[in-house]
């Protein structure tokens, strides 16, 4: 689980991921989180920050993936080969600043792209879900999502300068002295 890495804590989700732990048989599940600001729930292997290529190996070795609402984390999920369980930050509880995930998340919800969970219960729901049948949780491996426009950026720049002189005086640039 990962809430990535804003500087608004997500307590809620923390919560919720420590209950449900509870309630699970000791040592059935194995709950890596980055927790960020928010508090370390029991139960779980807590980090507050993790290098980017261990959360990407955590991504692709696990059952499933909850993270909050963010795109980054959503589309490094489906990169490694995983459907998030997704719980979008909320503005009112001061977790975010505005309310940009929620409508995300329920947008990419309608195109199945993620599961979403908005209660405690979907949570719970979702995780028992995951638990049960943990092929419900990968897809085939995306490619990632911005390879393809990054390679069409970088060929059209290419061709500007290939292409393209600079005026003269269009750019101004400070004197040395």
């Amino acid at each position: 689980m990962t809430v990535g890495t804003d500087h608004h804590r997500f307590d809620r989700l923390m919560d919720w991921i420590e209950e449900w732990l509870a309630a699970q048989e000791p040592g059935r599940v194995r709950c890596v989180i980055q927790h960020g600001t928010s508090r370390p729930p029991a139960g779980a292997e807590c980090h507050a920050l993790l290098p980017h290529p261990q959360v990407q190996a955590l991504f692709a070795a696990c059952d499933v993936v909850v993270c909050q609402g963010g795109p980054g984390s959503i589309m490094e999920a489906r990169e490694a080969g995983r459907i998030p369980v997704v719980v979008p930050r909320v503005a009112r509880l001061n977790e975010v600043v505005d309310d940009h995930q929620v409508a995300f998340a329920r947008h990419l919800a309608k195109l199945g792209k993620i599961a979403m969970a908005e209660t405690a219960r979907d949570l719970y729901g979702l995780l028992d879900r995951a638990l049960r049948d943990p092929a419900a949780y990968r897809v085939d491996l995306q490619e990632p999502a911005g390879a393809e426009a990054i390679e069409k950026a970088g060929k059209l720049i290419d061709e500007l300068l290939r292409t393209s002189r600079p005026r003269r005086g269009f750019i101004r640039r400070p004197r040395s002295r």
